[in-house]
């Protein structure tokens, strides 16, 4: 898949343009999850049945996982130490999600593709341990990313499990893409984050917006972040790529 940033969005745009349905393909076999008004987006993928959610996560049926990547927690304690002014409950609000998201699907596991805390340790910490603690059986994964620096023992100490790559089924679970010349070699197809995907889209009368989107191309995947506290990066995309938008509610194919 051939990614290259062509603009960064720091907001959500979504209701700022009426941009016209007619440049959209939806699905109409949309699964209606228990979330109350909420689409979710039926993808079959090497025989594997995943419903792609407008919470920008991924429900892995088979294996009962939640995927998702970027969550960034801590971001806003870091920007708050720094004196930067940012809603301070913008982190329990991703927390919250996560939370109706295992009520409602009950995974046995979640799969953290990176990038699960912004920085070093600060005060944000606490609520993730709090949160930790409402579900204890919960099989918690991470895949480490660049930003998870903080030390591996404040993981483990939650019975958090660790992994550089991890490799489930069909799938193999990363943080950073790979390039085309790595994807080669791969054993098996790529689910990655990272680069906070995007899609830029037009309206009728000059309208723009830049979505997050799930992005799959023939041997890689890549989620958008799952943070709201997080840019998002258009891509350019192959002709072959299967592009997903996230709207407020729910996910729709882009042709």
């Amino acid at each position: 898949m051939g990614l290259k940033p062509i603009a960064i969005f720091f907001c959500d745009l979504t209701s700022a343009f009426n941009i016209q349905h007619s440049i959209f393909v939806i699905k109409t076999n949309s699964y209606f999850c228990p979330m109350a008004s909420v689409t979710a987006l039926p993808f079959e993928l090497l025989s594997q049945n995943l419903l792609l959610l407008p919470q920008k996560a991924i429900y892995w049926q088979q294996e009962k996982a939640l995927i998702v990547a970027d969550v960034h927690l801590g971001k806003v304690g870091h920007f708050r130490k720094a004196g930067i002014a940012v809603p301070r409950d913008m982190e329990q609000n991703d927390l919250a999600v996560l939370s109706d998201l295992i009520d409602d699907y009950k995974p046995e596991k979640i799969l953290f593709l990176g990038d699960l805390f912004h920085s070093d340790k600060n005060a944000d910490w606490d609520w993730f341990v709090l949160w930790r603690k409402q579900f204890p059986k919960l099989q918690l994964m991470l895949i480490r990313g660049n930003h998870d620096i903080i030390h591996d023992s404040n993981y483990t100490d939650l019975n958090v499990s660790l992994h550089d790559e991890l490799a489930i089924g069909p799938f193999l679970m990363l943080h950073h893409p790979l390039t085309e010349i790595s994807l080669q070699n791969a054993e098996g197809y790529v689910f990655c984050g990272h680069i906070h995907p995007g899609i830029s889209l037009k309206g009728k009368a000059r309208q723009s917006v830049t979505l997050p989107c799930f992005a799959f191309g023939k041997k890689q995947a890549i989620l958008p972040s799952f943070g709201k506290f997080t840019g998002r990066v258009a891509i350019r995309n192959q002709q072959t790529d299967h592009i997903f938008a996230v709207l407020q509610n729910k996910v729709i194919a882009v042709s």
